[in-house]
């Protein structure tokens, strides 16, 4: 993981992935929870089901490449199901672009796991 980033954001900039990160995966979990629902077939459940784990997996920022990435598919997905508004689908998917290039952050679990350690060598 460590490869994808040079760098964890911390402070103020750090903050803001962090809200961007909760704001991307509490709207796809709100939108699982909307897809999940019985009657409607196993495509809509498998949709809703993997919006929901992507969601939780953003919010917690762990492997934040992969599931950014994973915003995107779905994210197109459901513009070439043809809503109403394809409009919060991109903006979605353009959070999500830039979660993928940007990283996590430094307040996530893949800064935790991934992130630079500091090494101190006593005399």
């Amino acid at each position: 993981m460590r490869r994808f980033f040079s760098n964890f954001a911390r402070g103020w900039p750090g903050f803001g992935l962090l809200l961007l990160r909760i704001v991307l995966g509490a709207s796809l979990i709100l939108d699982g929870i909307g897809h999940v629902r019985p009657g409607h077939g196993s495509g809509p459940l498998i949709i809703g089901l993997a919006s929901m784990a992507n969601g939780a997996l953003l919010i917690a920022g762990l492997w934040t490449p992969l599931s950014s990435a994973c915003v995107v598919a779905i994210a197109a997905w459901e513009i070439f199901l043809g809503h109403e508004s394809f409009c919060p689908w991109f903006l979605l998917s353009t959070i999500g672009a830039a979660l993928a290039l940007v990283g996590p952050g430094a307040f996530s679990v893949d800064a935790r796991l991934f992130g630079w350690r500091r090494i101190n060598i006593e005399r």
